[in-house]
Formats: C-alpha cells, sequence, structure tokens
C-alpha cells in the first residue's frame, strides 16, 4: 500500500491581503455629474450671460468645464467649440450694433452732436479682429451712446415737427383770412353792381374792354335795357318768363356766362352782350332799332 500523502502547508507564502470590493457607481451619480456639466455648459453658450462675461469669470467657467469634462468623460474638444461660439455670437452683437449706430449717426445729422458716437463705432468698426474682451466693451458703450442720440434726435425732430404744424396753421388761417376778406369783397362789388348805377358802369366798361363798343353803342344798349328791365337784376316778367336785365327767355340761358345769374348783374351783363354780338344785330344800336320796331329784340 502507499503511505497516506498528507498535504504540508507552505510556511514560506505569505496568507493573501484581502481587498475591499469597490462600490460600483450608481446610476443616480452618474446622472448628477452629467448634469452638473450641462448647467456649466449651457451657462457658457448662452448669448446674454456668455457676452457680458469678463475674461475672469469666462476663464473660471472654462477651468471648471475643463474639470467636469475631466471627471465626467466629456470630449474637451467642446470646450472649444463652445468658446469660439460664443466669440462668434459677441462678434455678431458687435456688428448689429455698429449698424444701428450708422443709422442713427446718419439721422442725426445738422440736428445733435453725435461726436462720442461716431468715434465709438468707428473704434468698433474693428470688430471682426479685436480681441473679444475689447469688441464686448466697445459693444457697449455703442449701444449707450446710439440709445442716447437716437432720443436726442427724436426730440429735436418732434420740436420741428411741432414748428411745421404751427406755421402749417398759421398759413391755413392766414389762407382762410384772405378768402374770406376776397368774398367780402365780392360780396360788396356784386352789391354795388347789382344797383342800378352799378349796372350801368358795368356795362359800358365791359362794352368798351370785349367789343370795342363806345359811347354812342352805349347809348343805344343803355336806352334798350332800360325800357327792358329798367337795369333791375331782379326783373322777371311773369308772362313770358323774361328774366334779368337784358330779359333773357327763360332765364336759365344766363347759366352759360355764370352759375350766379340770377343774383349778379355783371354775369347777366355778360350774357346780355354776348347775346347781342352773336345775334343778327351785332351791335346794342341794331337791337334797339329792332326793339323800336317790334317791341322786343
Amino acid at each position: 500500500m502507499r503511505p497516506k500523502h498528507t498535504e504540508t502547508p507552505h510556511a514560506h507564502l505569505a496568507p493573501r491581503t484581502q481587498h475591499k470590493p469597490r462600490k460600483p457607481r450608481t446610476r443616480r451619480h452618474e446622472i448628477f455629474v452629467a448634469t452638473g456639466a450641462a448647467l456649466v455648459i449651457a451657462g457658457l453658450v448662452a448669448s446674454s450671460g456668455f457676452v457680458a462675461q469678463s475674461a475672469d469669470a469666462r476663464q473660471d467657467s472654462i477651468a471648471a468645464t475643463t474639470v467636469l469634462a475631466e471627471s465626467t468623460g466629456l470630449q474637451s474638444d467642446q470646450l472649444d467649440y463652445y468658446a469660439a461660439h460664443g466669440e462668434s455670437i459677441s462678434r455678431d452683437n458687435a456688428s448689429a450694433a455698429l449698424s444701428a449706430a450708422n443709422v442713427v449717426i446718419a439721422a442725426s445729422q445738422s440736428k445733435v452732436d453725435a461726436t462720442t458716437l461716431t468715434s465709438v463705432a468707428s473704434s468698433l468698426a474693428s470688430y471682426a479682429i479685436m480681441p473679444i474682451d475689447q469688441v464686448e466693451s466697445l459693444t457697449a458703450e455703442a449701444k449707450v451712446e446710439t440709445a442716447s442720440v437716437a432720443a436726442a434726435t427724436a426730440e429735436v425732430d418732434r420740436v420741428a415737427a411741432e414748428v411745421a404744424a404751427a406755421a402749417a396753421a398759421a398759413a391755413a388761417a392766414a389762407g382762410a383770412a384772405a378768402q374770406a376778406a376776397a368774398e367780402a369783397a365780392r360780396v360788396q362789388s356784386v352789391a354795388g353792381g347789382n344797383t342800378v348805377d352799378g349796372a350801368r358802369a358795368t356795362a359800358q366798361s365791359m362794352a368798351a374792354s370785349q367789343y370795342g363798343w363806345g359811347a354812342d353803342q352805349f347809348s343805344c344798349l343803355d336806352r334798350l335795357w332800360q325800357k327792358e328791365s329798367g337795369w333791375n337784376y331782379a326783373a322777371m316778367n311773369s308772362s313770358s318768363g323774361a328774366t334779368g336785365i337784358p330779359q333773357a327767355v327763360p332765364g336759365s340761358k344766363m347759366a352759360s356766362a355764370g352759375n350766379d345769374w340770377a343774383t349778379n348783374a355783371t354775369t347777366q351783363i355778360a350774357w346780355g352782350l354776348g347775346y347781342i354780338k352773336a345775334s343778327s344785330y351785332g351791335t346794342p344800336c341794331a337791337a334797339w332799332s329792332h326793339s323800336q320796331a317790334v317791341g322786343w329784340y
């Protein structure tokens, strides 16, 4: 029989060291860390916050984001992307502020002093190549100056508009007064011309100036219309309907000389002289001879 083999412990081997098992990372922990990183990154890319950050604050945010990126396994080149994106936003804001400033500068010409805004806009014109901190500083200054100059220009325009409106109102009032005076003069003239003496004077003047009829022709005209109407512009023959100084039949014929034919002796005279000239009579004396022969003309 084989002798029974007995295991002999190896005295020279040290006992194994017992390691404490690593506690697995929980899902809640991963979500918490990732959420923290996302909040920092979101703060960086928000246009208003990012643009307003100073250089020191932005560096602090970059450092914090770097630590979180390393702890969460995010790619470090994402930080460069967000930084470049923020700079792009800042330069876009500068471009918009520069455009607004130039519009206001043009509108303020000969109205308000825009020297400071012009200087700021001139500096901001290089926004594409200047350091981002300087871009942000000049953009903020340009916005403030633009608002100030725009407000001052608007006030000048408001005052000018009020002055123009007052001048227009004064001109309109003067025009209305002149028109009223002219109408009053016309009414007075018509009233004077509607008298027998006024109508005779008007007829004598018009006969000479418009038809070349002298005193002899007017003498015939005076006798003719004295017989017809007594030089009364309101005369009317109830049986025939003959109206006015020349006794037109019907009276509405005289509308060809003016719409006021029923109330204005001058309009009636103008029509009556034209009628005599255009008729077979040709002159007042011929018309008067016909009237004497047959009783009418």
